[in-house]
Parts: structure tokens; sequence; C-alpha cells
């Protein structure tokens, strides 16, 4: 029974991490700069590193979220966004803003 327990506790803890996410604030919109993966919270990878590691990795290999290193090849940047922003499966909706999801989006897209 204990080790039940603890298990659900130590997962309720990884799920729970991944919810941490801050919104920037709306003075701090993305940049509209073509051809970026610049925003306000910084670049594709710096965004994931705050948000996303807890469940998929430091290096994309997964843990208690999939493995990331081929997403590009499953799904589409529109899917993979829309997987961010409204949640799937064991993911969460609104870990990150809009404007990040789409930018980590486009970042893991390229992952094939």
């Amino acid at each position: 029974m204990k080790t039940k327990l603890f298990a659900l506790l130590l997962g309720s803890v990884f799920v729970l991490s991944a919810c941490g996410g801050e919104e920037a604030p709306a003075d701090e919109a993305a940049d509209t700069t073509e051809g970026t993966t610049e925003t306000a919270s910084g670049d594709a990878e710096e965004i994931f590193q705050k948000s996303c590691i807890g469940c998929h990795g430091r290096e994309l290999e997964g843990g208690a979220g999939p493995k990331l290193t081929e997403v590009g090849a499953k799904y589409s940047q529109d899917e993979i966004a829309s997987i961010i922003i409204n949640g799937q499966g064991g993911m969460p909706k609104g870990i990150l803003n809009e404007a990040d999801a789409e930018v980590v989006a486009a970042w893991l897209a390229e992952k094939k």
C-alpha cells in the first residue's frame, strides 16, 4: 500500500511540475520579425528548458511524457501547436501561452 501511495505521489509531482509555467505580461508581446523564433520569453529551446523538460527530458528523450526527438515526423507544426495549447492524453492544456507554443511547435516540427 505504501508503495502505491509513493508512486501516486511521485507521479503527481511530475505532472504538477509541468504546470508551473507563467504567462508573459501583455506588454511583452512576441517578436514579429519574420524568420525568427524569438519571443519575450526567449528562443524555442529556452522556452522548452523552462517549461517542458520535466516531462519530456533535457534532450527530448522522454520520461513522464513521450520522446520528442522525431515528433516532426509524426505531427505537423499546426498539430504540435494544438497539442501544446489544448493538451492531449496526459499533457495538460495551457502549459505555454499561444505565442510561445507556436515558437516551440515550429522548433519541434523540425525534429524528424
